[in-house]
Parts: C-alpha cells; structure tokens; sequence
C-alpha cells in the first residue's frame, strides 16, 4: 500500500525541483566536494519531509488557536514545538528579509523603471501593451504604436 498524505495524494507528487535543490546544495559545500545523485534524492527527501512536518505542526497550532489561516507566528511555533527552537532566530532573520525584498519589488514592480509615469505615458504604455497582445492573438506583427503628438505647434 502507497502512503498517503493529509490531502488524499500520494508522497511522489508532492516534491521539490531537483535542479533547484540541487544547485543548494552544491552551493553550501566546497567546490572539490560532490554528491552522489541518490545522495541528491535523498536530501531533496528529506526537505519534502520536513516541509510535511512543519506544515502539518503548524496546522495544529493554527487549530489551537481556532484560527484559519496559518501565519508565520503559527510555523515559528512549530519549529520550537518540534524541538527546532535554536533555528527560530534564523528563520525570522530571513523571513524580515523575504518581507522587506518582497516590499522592494512591489514598490518598484516588475513594470518599473523606479520612476514614475505621467498619466499620458501610462495611458501610451497601456496602449503599446494592447497592441502587442492584439498581435499576438492575432498571429500578426506588431504594428509600431501611434505617438502621442507631444507638441502639435511643430508640424514637419
């Protein structure tokens, strides 16, 4: 018989991206050290079962507190109630650093140069955008998107 997890699937679909994982790990150790690749399966293993154990830990400590969203409070207390207790410092370091780099890229987006636009640039921007995704639905080229007439006194 196959185990299952909490949500009715099999273990094999939940997993990580092995060559994500895989360049972590070689990344934390010496460039002249390397891993075998059931080594590499087994580490990437193990990181799904921890995953599993903090996630449904912190289940149960959201359920304590009748709540029904598990915050990052409830996964800090997961780790201290699974005897992870000296990694909690660690572990908010780098989630206030995920908060902060998160924040970074919302303010200056993913559409941003960092400055901002006037209204008219916006509106030409948009414009350009529709164009290309009219194009593209089309099959088409994208035809060059009309200029705004910046200064209609200087006519050529």
């Amino acid at each position: 018989m196959e185990p299952m997890d909490i949500v009715g699937k099999s273990k094999e679909d939940a997993s990580l991206p092995k060559a994500t994982m895989t360049k972590i790990i070689k990344e934390m150790l010496p460039p002249d050290v390397r891993v075998a690749r059931d080594a590499q399966d087994l580490l990437i293993e193990c990181c799904v079962e921890f995953i599993n154990l903090i996630s449904s830990e912190s289940n149960e400590v959201c359920s304590r507190e009748e709540k029904r969203t598990i915050a990052p409070e409830h996964v800090l207390k997961a780790l201290e109630v699974l005897g992870f207790g000296e990694y909690i410092e660690e572990v908010y370091a780098a989630y206030e650093q995920h908060k902060l780099e998160t924040m970074d890229s919302l303010k200056g987006g993913k559409w941003s140069n960092g400055a901002e636009m006037t209204e008219e640039e916006a509106v030409a921007e948009q414009q350009r955008m529709f164009a290309e995704a009219r194009a593209r639905m089309n099959g088409g080229a994208v035809a060059p998107p009309k200029q705004p007439d910046l200064n209609p006194s200087l006519e050529s």
